[in-house]
């Protein structure tokens, strides 16, 4: 029955920890979601690491999507987050970021913070819409393929 919801789009979308086993996906997803990809071992370190948290975001038996977190202290910084292209759209992000930042408090962290891309107006919706703020910018902080150099803004939310 599984297979057969997620073929209607009826599926529910489940926010998990991700595993070791999840690396090749995840890097897939990483990959058509940003000009520069990290590998499945990159993946594999951040998993295995005491200090970072990592969710997978499931639909049926597929992941389609993920967020990544490295906390210090109180403070944590989102590294990265994506949705498989043919996902995108339907705030299915907005459930993971929340359900993400609330495995964050629940181990203390109080502060979130996360860069974007300032012309990145999904992201930024996102951001803006999950309690986010500006605090911050980085002048030609992103390099794309072509050489062109785009800036990120510096955001941030308080969880406590």
């Amino acid at each position: 029955m599984t297979w057969l919801s997620e073929f209607w789009g009826y599926a529910e979308a489940t926010v998990e920890p991700a595993t070791l086993r999840d690396c090749p996906k995840l890097a897939a997803l990483h990959a058509v979601s940003f000009h520069r990809g990290w590998d499945e071992q990159e993946f594999a370190d951040l998993i295995s690491e005491r200090n970072t948290l990592v969710h997978r975001l499931r639909i049926g038996r597929r992941i389609i999507g993920f967020v990544a977190s490295r906390i210090g202290a109180d403070e944590a910084e989102i590294l990265s987050i994506a949705i498989a292209p043919n996902w995108r759209g339907r705030r299915l992000s907005r459930q993971l970021l929340v359900t993400h930042l609330g495995h964050l408090a629940g181990r203390g962290v109080t502060k979130v913070f996360l860069e974007v891309e300032e012309n990145n107006q999904p992201a930024r919706r996102l951001y803006d819409g999950t309690g986010f703020s500006v605090v911050g910018r980085r002048e030609r902080y992103y390099r794309q393929p072509d050489g062109a150099q785009l800036n990120a803004l510096i955001m941030r939310r308080d969880l406590s």
